[in-house]
């Protein structure tokens, strides 16, 4: 940004007097417009690789641009290649004639192995249960049979794991689950009656939300972040506590320090987080996410002026260095040469009054909290684990606009942990679904086992 023209001797004496205090305040007010100028277009020019906006609002029609930077190793996509299943039927070929005509082969053995997938034709299991009644021979009062417990509520633990999978697992609304059964299994049933399936599920699975909060809060390094949610339309928020075990959902009116304690509840271990106010007041090991600094100094390396972009370029570059030590571990000099050039950077901008002069004060306010990864196993350098578990729950809020009620919250909270503890143990969720509704109908306990990572029994 050019700079406002100063004052100089030869304007002072050929301006008139009266002017030139006319003239220094039309200086003073250029310079303030020109800092706030700037300071509105980086607030416009913000993305979700710049600043901490996700990614969701990035706007379509501004692609993101590619990283020019060669000396990066591109990173190899992990797919999923289709396994050899058990079968169900196995029809062995045999090679017909060689083509010079003869019949007979030598040793015939198999060669390769041809994988044909179909699932049955769907169908519904309908049991009719025709209850009698009778008069009784010796007093003449009626007596009537009645429904066994585990079926009265019409829908067994499959379909019921069924529905819970589409809408809570999937996100799928109430809309969608009716026409899904409709068109697949010839189901009629309305959006009240999934509803009330859902009820039953939030039900079966709290003896599952209420193990995975005691593994979350007994694990020794946590992921900590939240995001905003809606209840009736009023501002609430959704909180998660991750760690390599479990994730903990929890909706709570408020972002605060009240609300960051229900959530942890007297665990100690070591937080992983963003510079949340609340979470730099953390009295045990925290580490800084790097991510989050890293595109506060990628923004702060787009401005227009060269100071700032020159810091936010060299803090960007050392963090980024600083990040890629947790794969390659520094050597002593390395190590050496970075501290001097974090300290030389602090020194340079450190005084100043602009976002730079901010951006560095807080790098030297969270010296202790950069590099724990270093120093502790199992820290991650960012925090990246929280913000991908919360991902699919903003996704869930931009469908469905939130909920309704305070069943409605334990419904989400309660899915959602079974469904991200689910991903992050790499077990299937419709199973477990299942095993909850059918020791609810049969009023046994559920099977907790997976949830401690143990064998299931």
């Amino acid at each position: 940004m050019a700079s406002a023209k100063l004052i100089t001797p030869e304007v002072v004496r050929h301006t008139p007097w009266p002017m030139l205090g006319f003239v220094h305040e039309l200086t003073v007010e250029n310079r303030k417009l020109r800092l706030e100028i700037e300071a509105l277009q980086a607030k416009l020019n913000q993305n979700s690789a710049n600043s901490n906006k996700p990614p969701s609002s990035d706007s379509p029609f501004k692609p993101r641009a590619k990283k020019t930077n060669k000396t990066e190793p591109r990173k190899k996509r992990i797919g999923v290649r289709q396994q050899c299943l058990r079968p169900t039927e196995i029809t062995e070929l045999h090679p017909g004639p060689c083509a010079c005509g003869c019949p007979d082969l030598i040793d015939p053995e198999p060669y390769y192995i041809h994988q044909h997938i179909e699932i049955p034709e769907p169908r519904l299991d309908v049991e009719h249960i025709i209850l009698y009644q009778g008069r009784c021979s010796r007093c003449g009062r009626m007596v009537k049979a009645l429904v066994p417990p585990e079926k009265r509520t019409g829908f067994g633990p499959r379909l019921s794991a069924n529905i819970a999978e589409l809408c809570g697992i999937h996100g799928d609304s109430r809309r969608a689950v009716q026409d899904y059964l409709l068109s697949v299994f010839g189901l009629p049933i309305s959006q009240g009656g999934i509803q009330k399936v859902i009820d039953r599920v939030s039900q079966a699975i709290k003896p599952h939300y209420d193990a995975i909060a005691r593994v979350a809060r007994s694990a020794p390094v946590g992921h900590v972040d939240e995001t905003s949610w809606r209840r009736k339309a009023k501002l609430v928020w959704l909180w998660v506590l991750a760690s390599s075990r479990a994730a903990l959902f929890m909706i709570h009116p408020r972002r605060s320090k009240a609300a960051f304690e229900e959530l942890v509840q007297g665990w100690s271990g070591i937080l992983v987080a963003d510079g949340y106010a609340v979470y730099r007041q953390w009295v045990g090991l925290r580490q800084a996410c790097l991510a989050h600094l890293i595109r506060e100094a990628e923004g702060l390396a787009e401005r227009n002026d060269p100071a700032m972009a020159k810091c936010g370029a060299w803090a960007r570059d050392e963090l980024r260095r600083l990040c890629h030590m947790a794969k390659a571990p520094p050597t002593v000099g390395e190590w050496r040469a970075f501290i001097a050039r974090l300290r030389r950077l602090i020194t340079i901008y450190g005084d100043r009054k602009d976002p730079a002069g901010r951006l560095v004060r807080r790098l030297e306010g969270e010296m202790d909290h950069l590099w724990l990864f270093l120093q502790e196993v199992g820290v991650e350098p960012t925090n990246n684990l929280a913000e991908r578990t919360l991902r699919f729950g903003v996704l869930w809020r931009k469908r469905s606009l939130g909920t309704a009620s305070k069943h409605g919250d334990n419904w989400v909270e309660r899915i959602l942990s079974l469904r991200q503890t689910c991903r992050i143990q790499g077990r299937r969720s419709f199973p477990v679904l299942v095993d909850a509704m059918a020791a609810t109908f049969q009023a046994r306990s559920p099977n907790l086992a997976w949830v401690h990572n143990l064998a299931t029994p």
